[in-house]
């Protein structure tokens, strides 16, 4: 890790209630990005259920916010079963009453194989997750939102929903997905008060990319700076980095934002 990324992570703010009396759902949320997520939106002042395929970690989040004075929950869930997301928001519901933010961040990478090369399995299996799991989880939370008069869906995508480039063609392609699906959700449920963005993230110092990072050669920072050569800030980010993004969109403070694709890539779009 820089030295410039772990001074940052010693200066975190204190809460400010920005989604104080929220209700929150985090998919995806046992460590990384989804867990960053989660930790914030809790000290922000929302009620949040983490939920993931990883019971182990995902119980653990949870406990450590309770720990640090926030109110969360843990549900193991795999977003790619439809009937599981219902009945998982179903005892969100049952136990706060609503749901006011959804955060779709359960995804995997995939193979890293162009298109001639993915098998139909190994298709499925990354769409499943990455591009159902968005539509399982929106579709159910929907009518709880319209019910209750409006709510904040927040999808994770990534730049490569964005734009293309010669690695794992067919995670951008679902994540391509994911940027339309939030479009085209923002358009048609505005009516009733729901907002819908995205957030596309580059490379972010997340538990699985610090590992990887750690055994390139020379260490984290030659990986920095091998995989910063694109970006107009020239260091990764970090989890936290990406969840303020995600916390603003879920807020009242973007209350007139929605349909919107929010780069937090330390400006590899710009370039």
């Amino acid at each position: 890790m820089s030295a410039a990324v772990a001074g940052e992570r010693a200066r975190a703010p204190e809460r400010s209630g920005r989604v104080a009396g929220k209700v929150a759902v985090v998919t995806g949320a046992a460590m990384g990005m989804g867990r960053a997520t989660a930790e914030l939106l809790a000290r922000e002042g929302a009620a949040v259920t983490l939920t993931d395929i990883d019971t182990t970690e995902g119980a653990a989040a949870a406990r450590a916010i309770r720990d640090a004075g926030g109110r969360a929950a843990f549900r193991p869930l795999d977003v790619s079963d439809e009937a599981a997301v219902a009945r998982v928001w179903a005892e969100v519901v049952a136990e706060h009453g609503r749901i006011d933010i959804l955060v779709n961040c359960a995804g995997v990478i995939g193979p890293d194989k162009p298109t001639h090369e993915v098998t139909e399995a190994e298709w499925d299996a990354l769409f499943a997750i990455d591009v159902k799991g968005v539509l399982w989880g929106t579709k159910h939370a929907v009518p709880y939102m319209i019910e209750q008069g409006g709510g904040s869906i927040v999808n994770f995508s990534s730049i490569y929903g964005l734009r293309g480039n010669d690695e794992f063609s067919a995670y951008h392609v679902a994540k391509g997905a994911v940027t339309m699906q939030t479009r085209q959700d923002a358009a048609t449920y505005g009516r009733h008060g729901i907002r819908v963005n995205s957030v596309h993230p580059s490379t972010v110092l997340t538990p699985l990319v610090e590992g990887i990072a750690a055994e390139f050669p020379g260490g984290i920072a030659a990986y920095e700076e091998v995989n910063t050569t694109h970006q107009s800030l020239r260091r990764l980010g970090r989890p936290e980095e990406v969840a303020y993004g995600v916390l603003y969109l879920a807020s009242d403070e973007a209350s007139w934002v929605t349909g919107v694709a929010l780069p937090i890539d330390g400006g590899y779009t710009a370039r």
